[in-house]
């Protein structure tokens, strides 16, 4: 399983692991006004935020999703802090019961911003308890069992529900129609990481150039969790081998050491681009067939290695299986042959159809 995966040694992975300590919390930005990147998400919850406060309403409810690591647990606090309420934090995984879902909705006081974190991952049980209090805000209870069973409704505040998801296809239709706002966020771009590695900077007192900065970001794969990650580790190589502040010759030993290249690909990553070149032809190559060689589960593959490498175009995905592209040829600086560049070909043909 996914959850079992080991994220501790893996620098680039944006999932939230064992090294990321209390130190994230206090990198995160407390309003819209410190919230570097995502101007399009941030812009258009401002305009809800000061609407809502001006009717003397609560929130819509706001889903939130894309990839891990962009912010979404923040920008709810952020939401939270916006409106002047009590912010309650949980995830779909932890409620396993009705009753804990009900046990949560009851405490709420009005107005207050619920964050359900992994959304997608509710029981389908629990989710159908979400429907009324959404909409109604209320609770249908079935009190009894057999013919004396009956149904009792409860009022719930009003409250506003803010789900994260990284995989918003796997959400019911039932479910996501019932948000008022959804919000994509996307990866950032390099100058965008570069602003947010110096505000971390300057809250780690952290000498730290704009040289260094883009360095840093430029190998974070668009994701801010990854650049503070590496800003904390390039800090450590900079007091140990340097004189503490962080240039961008710092950065680029620092990062070599870690063996993350100008692309933000890792060891790994690398592993597995050159094992379907080498040892495959450059692809197709079954997923299962891949994760044996590399000695992986195919999950990890599959929800790990394999959605930044097809960001960048390094990989594709076929009906017969996964297969490298041009541009990973390049970066590893592996000859592009004839039959190589004969399958990209097909490759391509068999992505349009």
């Amino acid at each position: 399983m996914l959850e079992d995966f080991d994220f501790e040694n893996r620098v680039v992975s944006p999932e939230f692991s064992g090294m990321d300590d209390d130190t994230e919390i206090t990198l995160r930005p407390k309003t819209l006004d410190e919230y570097i990147g995502q101007s399009k998400a941030k812009e258009n919850l401002n305009i809800y935020i000061k609407a809502a406060k001006m009717r003397n309403e609560s929130l819509d409810h706001v889903l939130l999703y894309g990839p891990p690591g962009l912010g979404k647990t923040t920008l709810s606090g952020i939401i939270a802090k916006e409106m002047g309420v009590n912010f309650r934090v949980t995830s779909g995984p932890a409620i396993e019961k009705q009753g804990d879902l009900v046990a949560i909705l009851t405490n709420l006081n009005e107005g207050d911003v619920l964050f359900i974190d992994e959304i997608h991952r509710l029981p389908r049980n629990v989710e159908e308890i979400l429907y009324p209090a959404m909409e109604d805000f209320s609770l249908d209870i079935i009190i009894g069992k057999g013919p004396s069973a009956r149904s009792i409704r409860l009022d719930v505040p009003h409250f506003t529900l803010v789900g994260a998801t990284t995989r918003s296809g796997q959400l019911s239709a039932p479910l996501r129609d019932r948000f008022g706002v959804l919000l994509r966020l996307d990866l950032y771009t390099p100058e965008e990481l570069a602003e947010i590695i110096k505000r971390s900077a300057r809250i780690l007192e952290i000498p730290i150039d704009d040289e260094g900065a883009l360095e840093i970001a430029s190998r974070s794969r668009g994701t801010p969790r990854i650049a503070n990650r590496l800003l904390k580790r390039v800090r450590d190589i900079a007091q140990i081998q340097f004189d503490g502040a962080i240039t961008e010759e710092v950065s680029r030993t620092a990062l070599a050491r870690f063996e993350i290249d100008e692309l933000g690909l890792d060891d790994f990553d690398r592993r597995m681009l050159t094992t379907i070149i080498n040892v495959y032809g450059g692809g197709p190559v079954g997923l299962d067939t891949l994760a044996a060689a590399i000695g992986e589960e195919s999950i990890t593959l599959e929800d790990v290695y394999e959605p930044y490498l097809m960001q960048i175009g390094f990989l594709t995905r076929t009906p017969r299986g996964r297969c490298a592209t041009s541009l990973a040829y390049a970066h590893l600086g592996i000859p592009f042959s004839e039959n190589a560049a004969s399958k990209e070909k097909d490759t391509r043909i068999q992505c349009d159809l």
